[in-house]
């Protein structure tokens, strides 16, 4: 790139409930000393108003809690650029050239539609399982192609996001992103998962309370009936029931999880758009059958 060219544009959404008052400055320090782009940020105040805020950076609050995909489709549309960063407020970039690096790889690829960093807890040295966007998750410093996303800190082309219609707002919390990577997906697009950009982050244990079983259950059920033809909405809500069923040590858990696994088959799912066939073998072939 010339020294004339214009650099590239991203938005930049986080959200808050200011209920981290330590990890939150440091989070929106690294992302403001983000170098080689033009840089939009907004702070959401999902159900309060944003504390902590720097100077010059925008806000959204909003009066009551309206879940994380949807206060990030809010803070989405008030940002402007070509790309979306969607930025969990208790991570940090470690390094002043990440963003620029993911915009890097996605401007070189037209049908990239995504770019997943690696998620790294600095401290324990552990990548967890679910922030690698694949099956075979054991060696996290393997690079390629992936078909779902850790949504809590990736890019997305703005034009790819828009026209997969956001992320599913009335999901509240968790698959949102299996839901975003599959549409990205059928619009004939993918991603890539770069674990030499690192993002550092907490390595938190999100299965602490009822409500994580529930919403996990419902979602993985909405998310079949929404996205799937229906030959294999039967085998992919079999598959998950059997190797979920096949983790739980708690009755309680248990319990919660089938509370959300009906309450998902009782409907609320929303319009359907199920992918095409084609998708579907490109999923095959990438190495997750969305029977998965």
């Amino acid at each position: 790139m010339s020294n004339g060219a214009p650099r590239p544009t991203v938005g930049a959404v986080v959200l808050t409930m200011n209920d981290r008052p330590e990890e939150f400055p440091r989070a929106m320090a690294s992302l403001l000393a983000q170098e080689g782009i033009e840089l939009d940020v907004v702070v959401v105040g999902n159900g309060c108003v944003p504390d902590q805020v720097p100077a010059g950076v925008r806000t959204v609050s909003l009066r009551e809690n309206v879940g994380i995909p949807e206060g990030r489709n809010i803070g989405a549309a008030e940002v402007t650029g070509d790309y979306l960063f969607f930025f969990d407020n208790d991570a940090v970039l470690p390094e002043t050239n990440s963003l620029a690096r993911l915009v890097a790889e996605l401007s070189a690829d037209d049908q990239l539609a995504y770019a997943q960093p690696r998620i790294f807890d600095p401290v324990t040295g552990v990548t967890l399982r679910r922030w690698v966007p694949r099956l075979r998750a054991s060696d996290p410093a393997r690079p390629g192609v992936v078909t779902v996303m850790a949504e809590g800190v990736v890019m997305v082309r703005r034009d790819a996001y828009e026209r997969a219609g956001g992320w599913p707002g009335h999901f509240f919390l968790f698959h949102e992103g299996v839901e975003l990577a599959w549409k990205l997906w059928d619009l004939g697009l993918q991603g890539r998962y770069f674990p030499d950009i690192v993002v550092h982050h907490p390595a938190t244990n999100p299965a602490r309370h009822e409500t994580f079983y529930r919403l996990n259950a419902r979602n993985r059920v909405w998310v079949a009936r929404r996205n799937l033809p229906r030959p294999l909405i039967p085998l992919n809500l079999a598959t998950w029931s059997l190797i979920t069923l096949s983790r739980f040590r708690e009755a309680k858990a248990l319990r919660a999880t089938l509370a959300g696994f009906r309450e998902g088959l009782a409907g609320g799912q929303g319009t359907r758009h199920p992918m095409s066939w084609k998708t579907v073998y490109r999923l095959s072939r990438a190495g997750r059958p969305p029977i998965f």
